[in-house]
């Protein structure tokens, strides 16, 4: 049934104007932003069909365009405005906890933070560079890879800190399988880089363990 024919608390742009964006299921949020269906196939359920093909929303937004454009009803349209809404989050997150001191704002961190490395179906490990009074500078993807596969320079690491004019450092990766727990050689890392960015007077804060949906801060655990 073409959604027209829907009543108008079960549309979904009325609904989420009605009863607040919360209330809309994955699907009626990929219909609003895809805004058109298919021929006998309204935009919510070839919504709910990519969602299934894909396996959930996380699995979509990880997609390749190709991948995505492959199934009827998406596209490059649709790919675009996906993509485009994703990056609107992700700097409306970043200029949110760039306005205050990262340490007031943990929560902003770890969203912000979730927001850019969550989901990736490979292990990326980045840094938030930070001044003096500990506001954000800089958000940088530094390693690929596992961390006890493909090694982490502190060389690198330091240069990046200097060319940042860095005073203080927070460190994340993620863990694709999801799981947020710290490995041996997360925590070796990150004293490893503690005791080097010391010397050149660059405090690190934190370490974050990005998982599906869970963090875990090094530094609140007592492991740094």
């Amino acid at each position: 049934m073409s959604i027209k024919h829907w009543s108008s608390s079960e549309r979904p742009r009325e609904k989420l104007i009605r009863f607040g964006v919360s209330t809309l299921s994955d699907a009626e949020l990929v219909a609003i932003i895809l805004r058109s269906g298919l021929r006998g196939m309204n935009v919510v359920e070839v919504a709910r069909q990519a969602l299934q093909h894909f396996g959930g929303l996380s699995e979509m937004l990880r997609a390749s365009r190709s991948e995505f454009c492959r199934l009827p009803g998406l596209g490059d349209a649709g790919y675009s405005q996906l993509h485009a809404a994703i990056e609107i989050s992700n700097r409306h997150a970043f200029n949110a906890m760039e306005r205050g001191d990262a340490l007031s704002s943990p929560g902003k961190v770890r969203r912000y933070l979730s927001l850019q490395l969550s989901g990736v179906q490979h292990e990326i490990f980045a840094a938030l560079f930070l001044d003096n009074r500990h506001r954000v500078i800089v958000f940088e993807e530094l390693f690929n890879g596992t961390i006890d596969g493909a090694a982490v320079y502190p060389r690198e690491v330091m240069k990046r800190c200097l060319a940042a004019n860095a005073a203080a450092v927070i460190f994340a990766h993620n863990h694709p399988s999801g799981v947020a727990e710290p490995s041996d050689a997360d925590i070796s890392i990150t004293r490893k880089l503690s005791d080097a960015l010391a010397l050149i007077d660059v405090r690190v804060l934190d370490h974050l363990i990005i998982g599906q949906g869970v963090q875990t801060s090094l530094a609140e655990r007592g492991l740094m």
